[in-house]
């Protein structure tokens, strides 16, 4: 079993998950290959849940420090 696969339910914070978006498009050089603009939205979809888990639980992300949720990283332009 892959160790990136989390039981249903289970969600990272959303500092965790943006860190992660931060260190991909640092590797890529702000050009995301297919493979990886896949595995980009993927952590958006994560991003998500975890923003919204963190609302129901009181802002369980308190740790992460002011702003942390918010992408610092603009998504991928389209090519022209």
């Amino acid at each position: 079993m892959s160790p990136n696969l989390r039981k249903p339910g289970s969600v990272r914070s959303a500092a965790l998950v943006n860190a992660e978006i931060r260190a991909l498009w640092d590797r890529s050089g702000g050009r995301l290959s297919a493979v990886d603009e896949a595995r980009y939205q993927g952590l958006l979809v994560e991003w998500a849940a975890a923003v919204g888990s963190a609302g129901d639980a009181g802002g369980a992300d308190e740790e992460a420090g002011p702003g942390a949720g918010a992408f610092a990283v603009p998504p991928v332009a389209e090519a022209a």
